[in-house]
């Protein structure tokens, strides 16, 4: 399921891109270039019309963009933005290479309408992100945006939150980085033991991003894991 919603994704993100490319458009011509049903595409477009992209329909020709119509940079906030970062990392792990390629080219276009400010956080986003493959589908954490925001923007996050014996407690963290094996994991700065510690997202209980900005941290993820990973402890 999730491989399949991936799939959707890129194939909408790609489709709005192809209808900036390109003035008009037919349903074959979109189902064979991504390799589905025509009435798959059929599907596609209801979707993207319904989430406010303007499609219009010309009689025996084909499917256009309102004239004028691009993808601007406000079209996108911070958090969908992240999003679209995350999913990239969901394609990545696909298997097949065209596939890739494909969205790829769709998220570098995206990128290059973004601010600058967002595209300088959704590059730190991509190096500070891994992701593993995981067949649990079950939702087991609401946390991962306002996570995601918070290590894009340096903010203090405090949380509640239980260990693996039951222990609550409350710490302030400094988010560095999320990883995605078996459960979300993420990596930050806990100043109340003064090194850096994992967080399973399922595990907080509670969370508030604070006002107060902390200093970047000058890791990548690798310099990290070549330092830290062998003693890392929740």
């Amino acid at each position: 399921m999730l491989d399949h919603d991936t799939k959707r994704l890129s194939r909408l993100t790609a489709i709005v891109t192809q209808f900036q490319t390109k003035r008009l458009l037919t349903a074959p011509e979109l189902a064979t270039k991504f390799g589905v049903s025509i009435r798959t595409i059929y599907r596609d477009i209801k979707a993207l019309e319904k989430a406010g992209v303007p499609i219009l329909m010309e009689d025996g020709k084909g499917y256009s963009l309102m004239e004028g119509y691009r993808i601007p940079p406000i079209m996108f906030t911070e958090n969908q933005a992240n999003a679209l970062i995350l999913a990239e990392q969901l394609v990545l792990k696909n298997k097949d290479t065209s596939f890739i390629k494909d969205y790829s080219e769709a998220i570098d276009k995206i990128k290059a309408v973004l601010k600058h400010s967002q595209k300088d956080k959704a590059n730190l986003l991509t190096e500070r992100t891994r992701f593993a493959e995981n067949f649990n589908n079950e939702r087991s954490s609401n946390n991962l945006s306002d996570l995601q925001f918070a290590l894009t923007n340096f903010l203090l996050v405090e949380v509640e939150y239980v260990n693996e014996t039951g222990k609550s407690s409350i710490r302030l963290i400094e988010p560095f980085a999320l990883l995605s094996t078996q459960n979300w994991l993420l990596v930050a700065w806990c100043r109340l033991r003064k090194e850096f510690r994992y967080f399973r997202l399922d595990r907080i209980q509670k969370l508030q991003l604070m006002n107060e900005k902390f200093s970047p941290h000058p890791l990548t993820l690798q310099q990290f894991f070549d330092k830290f990973l062998n003693w890392l402890h929740p």
